[in-house]
């Protein structure tokens, strides 16, 4: 009899254990939405940010802070990946479209400008904020006011930024260095090695308003273009990208994107267009 009844016990427990890993299971499916937003309970998701934009995407030690990485964990929350689900890698703008085509990365949000031309490499979905190119100078000089005052000086952008492009393309007077990060480019300008950066009016008030860069740097404060900020997904796949669409849309109507907003761009003094933002995401295709 005590033999039986134990065979009894030990069939009841592995029944037991057999139902909570089965529980277990189904929960993982939700954890978009149910689940720890900062366990690893969903699926598996590699996402390229910024590490060096103030108030974007900034890498401090293992913590990552910006608008694009609260877009980022919320997007993928609703895609059923919590924040230890992600892996974040690092985005420089002119490996975008490489890491998508590649693989490296699942979706990018890192002030990636929808284009056409790049619409010919990789798919966008979104916008989910719409900045505008404007400059970056030293606190103490007035010569520079746009960019129709820029003829003969040195201009810092980023290699493979449509920021850098445009200045080509309509401003030909301009000595224009390209340097792989903003960051390269800030260092350059307080050094006075060059005389202005040139970038999304975003990147500059968050460099802006760093703690060794109050009084030393001020955006000028006239922007000259529209960038609209997309998420990047591989060539093609509408399927990502209508999941993409609804998930920003969702962040808009909750409220969440202006928390974010206000968040990540409220500290630099950084006024958004709000006759432009939120925008409404394009239609996938």
């Amino acid at each position: 009899m005590k033999v039986r009844q134990l065979s009894a016990v030990l069939a009841a427990s592995v029944l037991t254990l057999g139902l909570a890993a089965c529980g277990d299971s189904a929960n993982d499916g939700n954890a978009g939405s149910d689940g720890d937003a900062s366990g690893g309970t969903g699926k598996a998701v590699k996402i390229g940010i910024k590490f060096d934009q103030p108030g974007l995407g900034l890498k401090k030690g293992t913590d990552y802070a910006g608008l694009d990485v609260d877009v980022a964990k919320y997007v993928a929350k609703e895609l059923g990946s919590g924040e230890g689900d992600i892996t974040w890698v690092q985005a420089p703008s002119a490996q975008r479209e490489t890491l998508i085509s590649t693989g490296q990365v699942d979706m990018i949000f890192a002030t990636y400008s929808i284009t056409d031309k790049r619409k010919e490499t990789v798919s966008f979905a979104g916008p989910y904020f719409v900045a505008g190119q404007d400059l970056l100078v030293r606190g103490d000089d007035s010569s520079i006011t746009g960019p129709e005052t820029l003829t003969g000086k040195k201009l810092c952008s980023v290699t493979g930024s449509t920021s850098a492009q445009k200045v080509k393309d309509k401003y030909p007077g301009v000595q224009l260095q390209e340097f792989g990060t903003y960051s390269e480019c800030v260092a350059a300008l307080v050094s006075k090695g060059v005389d202005a950066l040139t970038t999304d009016n975003t990147i500059l008030a968050g460099y802006a308003s760093q703690d060794q860069y109050k009084g030393k740097l001020k955006v000028v404060g006239k922007t000259f273009s529209e960038e609209r900020y997309g998420v990047g997904i591989k060539k093609g796949d509408t399927a990502l990208c209508e999941k993409i669409n609804t998930a920003l849309t969702k962040m808009v109507s909750s409220g969440d994107w202006q928390k974010a907003v206000d968040a990540n761009l409220g500290p630099a003094g950084f006024k958004v267009d709000t006759a432009v933002n939120p925008p409404k995401p394009d239609a996938c295709s």
